[in-house]
């Protein structure tokens, strides 16, 4: 297995929206091609593990994927760009009926068991919705940012605003929100109607205070050059449309997205300090919510922040604190942990990151479920202890 330290991590990009039917898988498929038509290095993962779509707009034929040597899968190669998808795994008309804990494993698979090479920039063609998926890729890997697609209409975009709002909670970098069928402009008059209203997106980037990457207006030939494996900026490379997925590409590739403080992943062994993050770097501006640097003292957890404060959080206060659905009623927020229960040399044994969010913590009792979002960690300041 190589070192960390040879692999080149690539950009990990989210490509999201609050809905169904707003044109998210086009808008990646095209992106992806326009990426690669800038000399990027650019792979797409089919995250939409019900209904995959990006092999059909891309051409790429129904072929299981071969294997390499190291037991990794190769993903297909169209148009400049690497695909891997659950449409390549299964027959054309077969449903993927698979429950949670599958799901998970097959994206921690595209990601991570995929021979991607050398890449400059992974995209992410989620879902619709703010759900299991989403939840696990902002959880298991280090998105270096989010893009949020939605239409003009007004219930579309106030779903994309929970979108946006969702991956704010887990702190993933907002790059911007892309406004699609923006507009048609009638090829014999060059009238434009907007069917779906118009300048809501660019509203919404303005009030959440996040970058307006564009619009896309309608375009038929969108629908055939999907249905024909074409991508519209190949296909009809002057168009309006195309015109404006190479200008949103250009934005992507000059941002680098990357949430500041400490580089994620890692998973830090204390017995032997293996996994140990080195520090951030940053000096004492940074956010308030972003986390400079760890250390553990033999009794406590040391956070150093962005901005310059440090806490020092003993052990056993953080075995209390756990939020887990074993140690704290899920409705009510009771307390189910019985402190009394709890060694008083308990000591912390491993540390990880949780996506850009959070940290996992595993303790000598044996526990290790719980998440503390940097949210939570930043407020603990000591944990009562009742009932000892």
């Amino acid at each position: 297995m190589p070192h960390p330290e040879t692999v080149k991590e690539p950009r990990m990009i989210a490509i999201s929206s609050g809905k169904g039917g707003v044109g998210k898988s086009t808008v990646t498929a095209n992106i992806a091609v326009a990426l690669a038509d800038a000399g990027l290095s650019v792979g797409v993962v089919d995250a939409d593990i019900y209904g995959p779509s990006i092999p059909r707009m891309l051409g790429i034929a129904a072929d299981k994927p071969a294997m390499s040597p190291d037991k990794k899968v190769i993903p297909a190669v169209a148009h400049g760009v690497k695909v891997i998808s659950m449409a390549m795994l299964t027959d054309d008309d077969a449903p993927a009926i698979l429950r949670g804990p599958m799901v998970t494993k097959y994206l921690q698979m595209f990601v991570r068991q995929v021979e991607w090479g050398a890449l400059d920039v992974l995209l992410l063609d989620l879902p619709p919705g703010t759900g299991d998926i989403q939840l696990t890729l902002a959880q298991a890997f280090p998105l270096s940012g989010a893009v949020v697609v939605s239409t003009p209409q007004d219930v579309s975009l106030k779903i994309a605003r929970r979108g946006l709002r969702m991956m704010e909670q887990v702190n993933v970098p907002i790059l911007g929100v892309i406004e699609n069928m923006s507009g048609f402009t009638c090829p014999s008059c060059g009238t434009v109607t907007h069917i779906f209203h118009q300048g809501g997106g660019e509203a919404i980037a303005q009030e959440l205070k996040v970058d307006f990457l564009g619009k896309v207006p309608l375009d038929p030939n969108v629908v055939d050059c999907g249905d024909e494996g074409q991508p519209l900026v190949r296909a009809a490379p002057d168009s309006p449309a195309a015109n404006a997925y190479r200008s949103i590409a250009a934005s992507l590739a000059g941002t680098d997205g990357n949430a500041l403080g400490l580089a994620t992943p890692f998973a830090w062994t204390l017995a032997d300090d293996t996994g140990k993050p080195a520090s951030s770097g940053h000096g004492t501006d940074g956010p308030s919510d972003r986390i400079a640097s760890l250390d553990h003292d033999g009794s406590a957890l040391i956070l150093r922040w962005m901005d310059g404060s440090e806490q020092r959080l003993a052990d056993r206060d953080l075995r209390l604190a756990c939020q887990c659905a074993q140690c704290r009623d899920e409705m009510s927020g009771a307390r189910l942990l019985d402190a009394g229960n709890v060694p008083l040399d308990l000591r912390l044994t491993r540390v990880w990151s949780v996506g850009n969010y959070a940290l996992g913590m595993a303790f000598s009792d044996g526990h290790d479920t719980g998440i503390y979002t940097f949210k939570s960690l930043r407020g603990l300041v000591g944990v009562e202890v009742e009932d000892v």
